[in-house]
């Protein structure tokens, strides 16, 4: 699902939700995508979802993205883990399971 500025808030305050931030020009952020979907079909206890950066200036501003794809894991609306760059999925999946069970 893509999120904007004006559905960010209402979209991550409830339960545990990783966003990626990307942009239509970033190589790493397509090389990722498929690794999110797999991550969003095979978690029932997630739920991946995307936001445009170049789209939605005033959320990428706000959470101080610099780099793209940047992913932010959210529980109950409160940023508790950053990830910036691509990874494979095995680390991917290493980090949020580290940043759920902390």
């Amino acid at each position: 699902m893509q999120l904007t500025d004006a559905t960010f808030a209402q979209s991550v305050g409830t339960g545990t939700v990783l966003v990626e931030f990307w942009a239509q020009w970033c190589g790493p952020c397509h090389m990722l995508s498929p690794i999110l979907d797999e991550i969003d079909r095979e978690r029932d206890d997630l739920t991946v979802l995307r936001i445009n950066a170049d789209e939605n200036t005033a959320t990428a501003r706000d959470f101080q993205v610099m780099s793209l794809p940047t992913m932010l894991l959210f529980r109950d609306g409160v940023p508790i883990r950053s990830i910036v760059g691509a990874r494979p999925k095995s680390r991917l999946l290493a980090e949020l399971d580290a940043a759920l069970t902390a």
